[in-house]
């Protein structure tokens, strides 16, 4: 077999695409419907200022929506906490997930005014990953059955 030379660099944009086109095949293979996601979100705004956001991923395999739901984002301005739009964007992003047949969400957070506001949504840690964060913090898997 001809020596093969591995190089410390960035893919092109072909080879990036081949990458992509040889997972849907090795998928199509083992007869795995073609997993892509959807992005939703909803924004909150102060007349036209924005204040706030809930953004995340709909995974459908083929035609169908999968079971879980990823929420990238969840954020609301400093001057806007604790008054409740922040659970007001997070069960607007819950029930349009619920809409389309999903039955559980997840996210990944780590700062503890985080973990307590999801705890008091119903999530719960999934995993766990120590010393994620330059200040020793984790990274906090957490999830929640919709």
């Amino acid at each position: 077999m001809k020596q093969i030379r591995i190089v410390n660099r960035e893919m092109t944009s072909t080879e990036l695409a081949r990458m992509n086109k040889g997972f849907d095949e090795h998928a199509l293979e083992n007869r795995v419907e073609l997993q892509h996601s959807e992005r939703i979100g909803f924004v909150g705004l102060d007349v036209d200022r924005f204040v706030g956001c809930s953004s995340g991923l709909a995974y459908k395999n083929g035609e169908k929506y999968s079971g879980w739901f990823y929420l990238t984002d969840l954020f609301v301005e400093k001057a806007y906490r604790s008054k409740g739009l922040g659970t007001r964007l997070l069960k607007l992003i819950e029930n349009e997930a619920v809409a389309l047949g999903v039955k559980h969400i997840w996210l990944w957070t780590s700062h503890d005014d985080a973990l307590k506001f999801y705890r008091k949504e119903g999530y719960y840690t999934f995993a766990e990953m120590e010393n994620w964060y330059s200040d020793g913090r984790s990274r906090v898997g957490l999830r929640k059955e919709l």
